[in-house]
């Protein structure tokens, strides 16, 4: 006996492709073993190759009794049925119940061949089985066994034989000695080839080092030993992910063999019916979004299967995504993972109306305008099955007589700008038409003022960018915006300046110019960057981790006044995971401390649109938009603590913030200084605490600042 010994595993996706399972050398669970019997002694072994016989059973026939019947008294024609099984191990005198002993129905010769292929299998010595008639007609059986030992073991090590298994042996009850003795040196040949050629094993140190314990601690190799090595490597493979793992065979080296690769990956589209079609995405596409771990000659593993599932997905052009791995019948040991798809719709078109409800002159509800507004929209994507898309829509409050406040996008995206097969860069082509409105958090009235009259920003133009993606999440964009905009008043008329009521309730026309030009209409191109690190996760709901963003606009000199500028800002965010959670399924969210800080600034022409607003929700919370300032350079600090609690067997959170905002002392120099004439002290805090119920957030807030008292808000909001 060699003092080396082999225990192979290959990962298969099913563990009854064949009868039973041959090792290179013909040790290990012959072809036989599989039955009802084996099923306590091996690491997975699968039934006999005849199966189980119909339910229908015959009475022994022999007076019960508590002596044990030899198995040749029993009769060759009769079906017993087993309903006790025990195993007695002669060398240790101790007995044992199988945990899954199949009672069934068997007959005398196939409870003859069970025990033949124990016998036969090298791993037991002296087997033998006994029978014992019970009062209600069926037999009990008793399996008496010594394990089979060999010497000790000097050496110990890990082989990964997958995709490399040797097909089943031919039967050898068929060959002469001399026929027989061939086919055991040609088996020797392959086995040392397939461990010359064997990859390296995936099984970390640790467990080959626990594996090695176990063979230096009872020195001796027996059945035993194997079977709890076996049971070790699989369950570490199973845990792992590797849900195909399985110990296929022991061999006369103790080298803990390993685990396979799979073969090939296919992919297909099906119709509504299920059926296999062409789809219109081209396949490269797809290929490109497997992971490294799901190609040809690596491991299968469930965990890779779902990234690829996660992958395709986020291509948003799939209603349905399947991913089946499947044995492959070709290649022993490896597996084929057919991924099934079905597109979306390329093209889509939608109208949504709304119409607006204000309190009628009794107070009830009416409609503001029998004039419905809303958003017509379409798409068109996936074009030339490259993900290539053109999106549209036009918003108005007027559906009907559209021209007062048309706002318009149309955009364009053309990804893998260096092609589907350059995979080392991942860039995408970007460029839009739009026409936007938004009311300017710059001319609104401080919290001791009345409120001034609002002022629209009309914007209209159009952008080209190009977007790299680093990661899933960390990018870098660059382009050019060539735009046209236009301040207006509350009547949709050209407006040059702001203005504020006074106490005596006239409009004050004086106020900071609304463009740079000072005509109301000013015309710019500027290059925009953007770039961003995200290295942030998930756990159980909660976000956990770094991101960091600085954006950067350049004037490029070109427009009305010849603006030029460099407006930057940086926003740092860091969510600092408190109790160490980890992430799992029912598990709750960490006790999450988020820190998050924002700096902003611009050097050279400055417009009132453009200046930096302190306030608002994605500011200083606790404020309205811009009520603490318009500035050119800015600061924001803030922190949150988030702690979950369970409420009637909910997890849910509880929350306090803290933030503050200062304009640096830079609203002097924003033209016009905004934030003096609607009397606004350019900084503030606020602070607060909250609860949230699934979508629901309730939260009570207090802001203050050297102008404003002190004062507290109590809110509930649905969502974040």
């Amino acid at each position: 006996m060699p003092s080396c010994f082999t225990l192979d595993s290959a990962i298969s996706s099913s563990s009854a492709s064949d009868g039973g399972r041959r090792t290179a050398q013909g040790q290990g669970w012959p072809a036989g073993v599989g039955g009802f019997l084996s099923s306590f002694f091996s690491a997975g072994a699968a039934r006999a190759d005849g199966g189980k016989p119909p339910p229908d059973w015959d009475a022994h026939g022999l007076a019960a009794s508590a002596l044990p019947v030899p198995l040749s008294r029993l009769d060759g024609k009769k079906r017993y049925k087993v309903s006790e099984l025990a195993f007695l191990d002669r060398r240790t005198r101790a007995a044992a119940a199988a945990e899954d002993p199949l009672f069934g129905v068997y007959t005398r010769a196939q409870l003859r061949d069970e025990l033949d292929a124990l016998a036969a299998s090298g791993m037991f010595d002296h087997v033998t089985l006994q029978t014992k008639p019970k009062p209600d007609g069926t037999l009990g059986l008793t399996v008496s066994y010594a394990e089979t030992e060999w010497p000790a073991v000097e050496h110990f090590k890990c082989i990964n034989v997958g995709g490399l298994m040797a097909p089943p042996d031919d039967d050898e009850h068929d060959m002469t000695a001399r026929e027989r003795m061939e086919h055991l040196r040609r088996q020797e040949r392959e086995y040392q080839q397939l461990v010359r050629r064997a990859k390296p094993c995936i099984m970390p140190e640790k467990l080959q080092r626990e594996l090695q314990g176990m063979v230096k601690k009872q020195r001796k190799v027996s059945s035993g030993l194997l079977k709890r090595m076996a049971g070790r490597i699989e369950r570490w493979y199973h845990d792992e992910g590797f849900q195909c793992a399985q110990v296929v065979s022991y061999h006369g080296n103790l080298d803990a063999g390993e685990v396979v690769e799979w073969g090939h990956h296919q992919g297909g589209f099906v119709d509504k019916l299920g059926n296999v079609v062409d789809g219109n995405t081209s396949i490269p596409l797809i290929d490109r979004e497997l992971p490294h771990q799901l190609r040809p000659g690596h491991i299968y593993n469930n965990g890779a299967g779902k990234q690829a599932l996660k992958n395709i997905d986020s291509l948003g052009l799939f209603s349905t995504i399947e991913v089946q791995p499947r044995p492959d019948e070709t290649n022993q040991g490896g597996v084929i993972v057919a991924i099934k798809l079905k597109d979306h719709d390329r093209k889509s078109a939608q109208v949504i109306t709304d119409w607006s409800i204000v309190p009628g002159s009794q107070g009830r509800p009416t409609l503001a305008s029998i004039q419905p507004g809303g958003t017509v929209s379409f798409e068109h994507r996936n074009i030339c099955g490259l993900k290539r898309s053109l999106i549209g829509s036009v918003t108005s409050s007027n559906l009907l007589n559209p021209e007062d406040d048309l706002s318009f996008k149309l955009e364009y995206a053309h990804p893998y700008l260096d092609g589907i097969d350059n995979r080392s860069r991942n860039r995408t082509f970007k460029i839009s038409c739009f026409n936007s409105r938004k009311l300017s958090p710059i001319f609104v009235a401080g919290p001791n003022m009345y409120e001034a009259p609002p002022i629209w920003v009309d914007r209209i133009g159009f952008k080209a960018n190009i977007t790299e993606s680093f990661t899933k999440q960390s990018k870098f964009t660059y382009g050019l915006v060539v735009e046209e905009i236009t301040t207006r008043d509350e009547n949709n008329n050209i407006c040059t300046h702001g203005s504020r009521q006074l106490p005596s309730g006239a409009l004050s026309m004086i106020g900071p110019p609304t463009t740079l030009s000072g005509t109301g209409v000013d015309r710019m191109a500027f290059l925009q960057a953007n770039i961003t690190r995200d290295n942030t996760k998930f756990i159980n709901g909660a976000t956990i981790g770094d991101r960091c963003i600085f954006q950067m606009d350049q004037g490029l000199g070109i427009g009305s006044k010849n603006p030029f500028f460099n407006r930057h800002q940086l926003t740092v965010t860091k969510f600092i995971n408190l109790n160490k959670q980890e992430k799992g399924p029912r598990k709750p969210p960490p006790a999450v401390l988020a820190l998050h800080g924002r700096y902003a600034g611009c050097v050279g022409d400055l417009p009132s649109y453009d200046a930096f607003a302190l306030g608002g929700p994605h500011s200083v919370r606790g404020y309205g938009m811009g009520e603490l300032g318009a500035s050119r350079n800015l600061l924001e600090v803030a922190t949150e603590l988030s702690v979950p609690i369970t409420v009637k067997n909910r997890h849910t959170q509880v929350y306090a913030f803290a933030e503050h905002g200062t304009d640096l002392g830079s609203s002097k120099d924003v033209k016009g200084n905004p934030t003096e004439f609607f009397r606004r002290v350019g900084h503030g805090s606020s602070y607060g605490v909250g609860v949230e119920l699934g979508a629901v957030r309730a939260i009570c807030r207090f802001a203050c600042s050297t102008v404003a008292k002190s004062y507290a808000i109590f809110g509930v909001y649905i969502g974040s």
